[in-house]
């Protein structure tokens, strides 16, 4: 097994050797979008991590967050990679919430102004 355990590793290549994505031109792509952030600040692909560092990633509309424990560069089988995070996330909302959200039909048009009056009462806006 060929694990490069530096001090620090390039935040895109490790999410990628962790498996929080399954390619690494897509762990780039989220840190260009803005979806990741190191220790509370906006990362670009280059940023340096290492061994306590907060990661928080957005993920398929989820929002994952893991400390790093062990900086890898190569992506390594699933039980190595879950040895080097601790994974911090929030549980996922129950499927009774996500079911109660309302949702519109694609091609249903614009909503009425009704239709906005009772969305806008429902978020509490």
């Amino acid at each position: 097994m060929t694990t490069s355990t530096a001090a620090s590793v390039r935040v895109d290549s490790w999410m990628w050797a962790v498996r929080l994505f399954k390619t690494r031109s897509q762990s780039a792509a989220a840190c260009r979008s803005g979806h990741v952030r190191v220790n509370g600040a906006p990362a670009k692909a280059s940023v340096q991590v290492g061994p306590g560092d907060e990661v928080r990633v957005r993920v398929a509309g989820h929002d994952r967050i893991v400390v790093v424990v062990r900086p890898i560069a190569k992506r390594v089988g699933a039980p190595v990679a879950a040895q080097c995070l601790v994974d911090n996330s929030p549980p996922p909302p129950s499927p009774e919430l996500v079911a109660s959200i309302p949702r519109r039909d694609r091609g249903a048009g614009r909503p009425t102004k009704r239709e906005r009056r009772e969305m806008e009462k429902f978020r509490g806006v």
